[in-house]
């Protein structure tokens, strides 16, 4: 789950971080308001989830209360990468001497987090790490004994930060580590923090990612989630306890079983590239394949208008194939399928789900005997409907 960037910086002043105390409109005039009450220049900012809000025209400096609201209207209902701005957060201006990028991920091949920083912060730090992968220092945190000092230090004397701000950079680097492990948080970012011309520190931006699994003991954090971000699938998808992605391709894939999942992806990608065909979402229907969550994934997947065809791979475990076979043929009555379906089926009774599944004899629903074999007639089906 993503945060706003005015709920990030909430949460890292719970934790000690000093952030600019801005509030939040939702109209015009309620900015004017909010600037007129700051007596100062302030910074207009779009409130979406999504990067590059400043080169889309969404971050905006106002000298005055009316210029303040002239840039709310037009920042408000404008569209950034698909999102659109229904909030800004006015903060009061800063008087910005240096910028530094610091953050802290999970590093899963170390499994531990890395602390990550950079002395050249205001850009993300994917366009920092792609042009100047150096520019970035790193420190891994140990999960048990958490952070040392030396590492704050280390981080700051490596990026030349000038000494005097060594004491509190270090406060703030521990402070993030602790709102990161404490929010069971995938990503906390600062970006940038600034040493303002009268020498102190200041996270002006801030990002924060939850772990969706960690949501029930964050009762807190999940209370912060913003549905209005989300698209009619997604939240179909949210609802129905469903884990759905969607992604470019043709291939509507419906598994159960996130490993499962991303291998069909893959073997869709193996024979499809080639042709300029993949798979259109990631969509896990977790353990068990009931009729009306098989609906539900299908309606979830037949929204998007560039999926060509469905391929459903399903391992019966305690859940037995010629149930799953009953369950998607049940499920294809109630969605009325338009697409082609190519059905997978391994495990307990699969050779009966599949006898099943061939005898109903429904129009353009195909059962396949291995994955390979139902990947490559779902790349085939795609291609024929291109």
């Amino acid at each position: 789950m993503n945060l706003h960037e005015y709920q990030s910086k909430a949460r890292f002043a719970e934790f000690g971080i000093p952030v600019p105390m801005g509030e939040v409109a939702h109209t015009p005039d309620e900015t004017f308001a909010l600037a007129r009450q700051a007596c100062c220049a302030v910074v207009v900012k779009a409130q979406v989830l999504a990067g590059g809000r400043g080169k889309a025209g969404g971050i905006r400096l106002a000298n005055t209360p009316e210029e303040a609201r002239d840039h709310a209207s037009a920042i408000l209902g404008m569209q950034i990468k698909g999102h659109r701005v229904r909030s800004v957060l006015i903060d009061p201006a800063a008087s910005i001497a240096q910028e530094i990028y610091l953050g802290i991920a999970n590093d899963r091949a170390e499994a531990r987090p890395v602390l990550m920083a950079s002395a050249e912060g205001g850009v993300e730090i994917e366009e920092i790490n792609r042009l100047r992968p150096e520019a970035i220092v790193r420190e891994h945190v140990d999960p048990v004994a958490g952070l040392f000092t030396f590492q704050a230090v280390r981080l700051a004397s490596a990026m030349d930060l000038p000494r005097k701000h060594w004491r509190a950079f270090g406060q703030i680097v521990a402070a993030l580590v602790r709102c990161f492990e404490e929010s069971d948080a995938e990503l906390a970012e600062i970006n940038p923090l600034v040493i303002t011309e009268d020498d102190s520190l200041l996270a002006l931006d801030g990002k924060m990612v939850i772990d969706d699994n960690a949501l029930p003991r964050q009762p807190q954090l999940a209370a912060l989630h913003d549905s209005s971000e989300l698209s009619g699938a997604e939240t179909m998808a949210r609802e129905a306890g469903i884990s759905y992605v969607r992604l470019d391709g043709q291939i509507g894939c419906m598994v159960n079983g996130a490993g499962l999942a991303m291998t069909t992806m893959d073997m869709t990608l193996l024979y499809g590239e080639a042709r300029g065909i993949g798979p259109a979402n990631f969509l896990d229907i977790g353990g068990g394949a009931r009729a009306d969550t098989v609906a539900t994934a299908l309606r979830i997947i037949l929204s998007d208008e560039n999926v060509k065809v469905v391929l459903c791979n399903i391992f019966g475990g305690i859940t037995r194939g010629d149930e799953v076979a009953r369950g998607i043929l049940t499920a294809c009555e109630e969605v009325q399928l338009k697409v082609p379906m190519i059905i997978r089926l391994q495990g307990t009774n699969a050779d009966e789900g599949r006898r099943i599944i061939n005898d109903a004899g429904l129009s353009g629903i195909h059962a396949a005997g291995t994955l390979t074999e139902a990947a490559r007639m779902a790349v085939d089906a795609a291609e024929n409907d291109l």
